[in-house]
């Protein structure tokens, strides 16, 4: 039986393509290049002696033969992740400590824990909403998602990905005064999530500096609490790419201008080099790099 199968990565990247109607989209997900992908798809063509595309330029078509092998390659693929899931998860048990940034805990991580705890039911979390320094240090946590400048001794530190931040407002603000061009926001409340400086940043970069002098101001003491305001129609907060996918998704913020500025700071994940290797710290990250490539903006 298993003689007559053709090879493994001919099908893999035959299932990418059509799952995507793409070679470049197969490409980066399977991380070769896009002459790997149409080679790999040819050999299969040729070893089935079928046709399983229909080329239009640069866009794919599945053939009929193709459109009849796409769902029990995908079944099979899906079987085998299922499988080896599996394996993996009586080493997947017990308890993670993580200490994360408020915003990022409660509008990014809560909403996903959902689909972490359905792929690895034997981890528990205990979170804890923190940017405290000392949680980097404390012996009590596993892992830390922080955000700052990186500066963190005698710790396994990697940034988890780059930041711009952007305006962010309640759709109901946006129709009730108006928000046309930068300067309109002298008109609005301006939230802060630290005491000024990434809101100078951004104005600096659009032009209007004198914004601030001229708005009504509320100093917060987290990028939470700013945001949290903000959905609550209290004003304009600043958000970032990562922290209010969720809250763009579901309408409750929008962006009122297209302009975003480089952070100067990002989000971390930090702990203690021993710890890095382990089971659970491993397959944490994992799983939060896995979502962050989904869902880059």
């Amino acid at each position: 039986m298993s003689a007559r199968l053709p090879p493994l990565n001919p099908l893999r990247a035959f299932e990418a393509a059509a799952r995507h109607l793409s070679v470049t989209k197969a490409a980066n997900e399977l991380h070769v290049t896009h002459s790997a992908v149409s080679h790999q798809i040819r050999a299969l063509e040729t070893t089935l002696n079928v046709k399983l595309f229909h080329r239009e330029g640069t866009r794919l078509r599945l053939s009929a033969q193709g459109s009849a092998l796409l769902p029990s390659i995908s079944s099979a693929f899906e079987t085998i992740a299922e499988a080896t899931s599996r394996l993996r998860r009586p080493s997947m048990e017990g308890d993670l400590v993580i200490s994360c940034v408020p915003a990022l805990l409660t509008f990014w991580l809560l909403p996903r824990i959902a689909t972490f705890t359905d792929q690895f039911p034997g981890i528990r979390l205990r979170l804890s909403s923190s940017n405290n320094p000392a949680d980097v240090y404390s012996p009590n946590i596993d892992l830390c998602i922080h955000y700052g400048d990186g500066s963190w001794a005698d710790r396994w530190v990697r940034e988890l990905t780059t930041i711009s931040l952007f305006p962010v407002c309640s759709p109901t603000l946006l129709n009730k005064i108006q928000l046309r061009e930068v300067r309109d926001m002298a008109q609005h409340v301006i939230l802060h999530g630290d005491a000024g400086r990434e809101w100078s940043r951004w104005l600096a970069a659009s032009g209007a500096t004198d914004t601030l002098a001229k708005a009504r101001q509320h100093f917060m003491s987290d990028a939470h609490l700013a945001i949290t305001a903000a959905m609550y129609g209290n004003g304009i907060a600043l958000g970032d790419n990562v922290t209010i996918r969720q809250p763009l998704a579901n309408g409750r913020l929008v962006v009122p201008f297209d302009l975003a500025v480089p952070a100067t700071d990002a989000f971390f994940l930090i702990c203690r080099s021993d710890m890095r290797t382990t089971p659970l710290v491993q397959t944490f990250i994992e799983w939060v790099d896995a979502d962050i490539a989904d869902g880059t903006m």
